[in-house]
């Protein structure tokens, strides 16, 4: 069965670094475009970075970009998100997700075609 195994989060201060990691297992992941998402009480989940199939091409919203780095390593099927210059807003469990589309490009907007997704961990920051 296709799944997600996140790790890496934790308390963490203001200005801090993580780097999240998330492991696959049941399918290919170079067949996938993969993303990490964030989620809060309350709030929507919210698509922080993504990284085509191929790992020519990232994405990420004006909320972390220059923040976060997402990378991925297909032979070890491992998925990375490092996390710089992190703030309490940054606080949230953090998710994996892929999405098989046949674009190049990975799309954070188009939510309802990410799957497989993981049980998340969690990423605390305050002082």
């Amino acid at each position: 069965q296709p799944q997600f195994v996140e790790s890496g989060g934790g308390l963490v201060q203001p200005g801090g670094s993580l780097r999240l990691s998330c492991a696959a297992s049941g399918f290919a992941l170079d067949a996938y475009h993969i993303g990490w998402f964030r989620r809060t009480p309350g709030k929507e989940y919210e698509g922080v970075s993504c990284i085509n199939r191929r790992g020519d091409h990232t994405n990420y919203p004006a909320s972390v970009k220059g923040r976060f780095t997402i990378s991925r390593d297909n032979a070890k099927s491992t998925v990375f998100l490092h996390m710089t210059s992190l703030k309490p807003e940054d606080t949230a469990v953090y998710f994996c997700a892929a999405t098989g589309s046949s674009s190049l490009y990975c799309d954070l907007a188009d939510f309802d075609g990410w799957g497989f997704w993981g049980q998340g961990t969690l990423v605390t920051v305050s002082s």
